[in-house]
């Protein structure tokens, strides 16, 4: 009896060892998978002469490279122009950029990092995104992937263990689609809007926006305007950071803007083009509306996006809204265009997850924040326009806290920009946000420039728009003050909590972190009275309104439980 007993163990033993090898073999198989479809060869290149090109210093922030040139103004902005062929060009903005495109790196795997912080995560988020985009070049032109290609000689060599250059930089390009589609967050919460004929003072076609897109204070201290003079298609402003030459807001020399807002998405299966460098094909090669529409047609996403294009040519902006599936065209019928982050146009408008995306996000609050002001204002003008993308206020005006996502300005971006395209004028934004300056760049100018001399100013100083007297404000420093108590009670370190909630009193995400910094630390009582205090407020999703009640009631059950 006990020798069939050992021998039942052994066989069962035996299986057991079966079924792990089995597991181990089919694991070790799926790495190795993954790892071999995570490679992207880059294009194949015969020309690479450019590689021998070496720029010239006029002084610390300020090189020129043939008739090519970067520098760092005066306004805190980097400003590069950018001609030739695309491996050409890609190189010589590695060249030229090269300490941005490496710190602008530094500070996107640190932030990564902070997001992920288990190494192994890291190492299984690399192959999945690296599998996620077996096929991310099959949907890129070959006109970007040669550019991307010569840019990445200048990437960094410290981050050999994620890819070679070129696939990390083709991945980055990408990194805005996977998180959007993946992690279901708004990293991208923009807020658009054009006026034109009697709702533009001058009748004249007027763009602003917003740029909400917040990846950690250092991220958007290096903003790059970009000039491009491509060998085939327009001349063409974009601004961006370095390594990247997708599109999120630019202008063409055809007086055509290209600015994108994400909307609600299902998680995909599978890559396809990224959403910038479907902007960036239309600032280069689109002259007018139907021409955008075109371009944006014959791409496939894996995303759904907003493109706000505005023309010259018509003298009016629409709505061009995609996702995986479908496409709308949305033109409000009046002369002014506002856009946040859901659909308007008939089809994609009535799709059960947009309507969702309007109930539950920020969205449809700031949408009708953005149309009282407009309504307010009266015919539009380039000062007004930015005096929009910097209100704070709720609906009403009223008080709804100092960052709040459902304000027009929540205190995050990376960028804001405002275009003429009749005039090809545009004014960037500088720090903090939208607060500083608004520089002004006539794009007649800079294309009709021969070189650069190092005290040749870029920018119109003249058509320049001061900062926000905002920055004065006793409001301002306390929220400067918010900010880092908010930091440090995220890193897990001790703060005075009444001056938490005296720094921005209104805002009810204040509360919400004053109530989870007393749950961790068991004081029920006033974690209670905090979250209370939070649903009175005006709380930017239904999201984190159903963390609050969540957080609610475990504490009555936890003071229930005590009694």
């Amino acid at each position: 009896m006990k020798q069939k007993k050992r021998s039942g163990w052994k066989r069962l033993g035996r299986i057991l060892l079966y079924i792990i090898g089995f597991f181990l073999l089919l694991f070790v198989g799926l790495a190795v998978y993954l790892v071999a479809v995570s490679k992207m060869p880059p294009p194949v290149v015969t020309d690479q002469r450019a590689l021998q090109l070496q720029r010239k210093e006029l002084d610390s922030t300020c090189y020129t490279l043939g008739n090519n040139w970067f520098r760092k103004s005066n306004s805190g902005l980097y400003e590069m122009y950018v001609e030739g062929a695309p491996f050409e060009r890609g190189v010589i903005n590695g060249k030229l950029s090269g300490e941005l495109i490496r710190r602008q790196e530094d500070v996107f795997v640190a932030q990564f990092s902070k997001m992920v912080p288990s190494k192994f995560m890291l190492h299984f988020l690399k192959y999945f995104i690296g599998w996620f985009n077996r096929d991310l070049t099959s949907h890129v032109p070959e006109e970007f992937k040669e550019e991307i290609y010569g840019e990445s000689f200048s990437a960094s060599p410290n981050y050999d263990y994620i890819g070679t250059n070129y696939s990390r930089l083709m991945n980055y390009h990408a990194a805005h689609d996977i998180g959007h589609a993946l992690q279901g967050m708004m990293l991208v919460g923009c807020t658009s809007f054009g006026t034109w004929n009697d709702q533009s003072a001058d009748s004249n076609l007027i763009i602003g926006r917003n740029f909400d897109f917040y990846m950690g204070d250092d991220f958007a201290k290096e903003k790059m305007v970009v000039f491009y003079r491509p060998e085939k298609g327009h001349k063409f402003m974009f601004v961006t950071w370095g390594g990247f030459t997708g599109v999120v807001s630019g202008m063409n020399d055809q007086g055509l803007t290209v600015t994108i807002n994400a909307a609600k998405t299902s998680v995909p299966t599978a890559a396809a083009t990224p959403v910038s460098l479907v902007a960036r094909e239309i600032l280069q090669y689109a002259g007018n509306i139907s021409e955008a529409w075109n371009i944006a047609s014959k791409r496939e996403m894996f995303v759904s996006e907003s493109f706000l294009v505005g023309s010259a040519a018509d003298n009016k902006a629409v709505l061009i809204e995609k996702t995986p599936q479908g496409m709308d065209m949305y033109s409000s019928g009046k002369n002014t265009i506002t856009c946040t982050n859901h659909f308007q146009g008939d089809t994609l408008g009535n799709l059960a997850s947009n309507k969702l995306q309007m109930k539950e996000s920020a969205s449809e609050y700031r949408y009708e924040r953005l149309k009282e002001l407009m309504q307010e204002n009266g015919p539009n003008t380039v000062q007004k326009t930015v005096n929009i993308l910097r209100d704070r206020g709720g609906l009403h005006n009223a008080n709804i806290g100092l960052g709040n996502e459902k304000a027009i300005n929540q205190l995050i971006a990376h960028h804001s920009i405002v275009f003429e395209p009749k005039k090809r004028m545009v004014w960037v934004s500088t720090a903090p946000w939208q607060l500083g300056q608004f520089v002004a760049y006539d794009l007649n100018k800079i294309f009709s420039m021969h070189g650069l001399d190092s005290d040749h100013e870029v920018y119109d100083s003249a058509q320049t728009i001061p900062a926000d007297s905002f920055l004065l404000s006793k409001e301002y420093v306390a929220f400067n003050t918010y900010r880092q108590l908010r930091d440090q009670i995220k890193e897990g370190k001790t703060v005075d909590i009444n001056a938490l909630i005296a720094s921005n009193p209104a805002y009810y995400h204040t509360y919400v972190l004053a109530g989870d910094y007393a749950f961790k630390r068991r004081e029920y009582v006033a974690a209670k009275q905090y979250y209370e205090t939070g649903l009175t407020k005006v709380i930017a999703t239904k999201g984190e309104e159903n963390h609050i009640r969540k957080q609610l009631e475990l504490c009555n059950a936890k003071l229930q439980a005590n009694h």
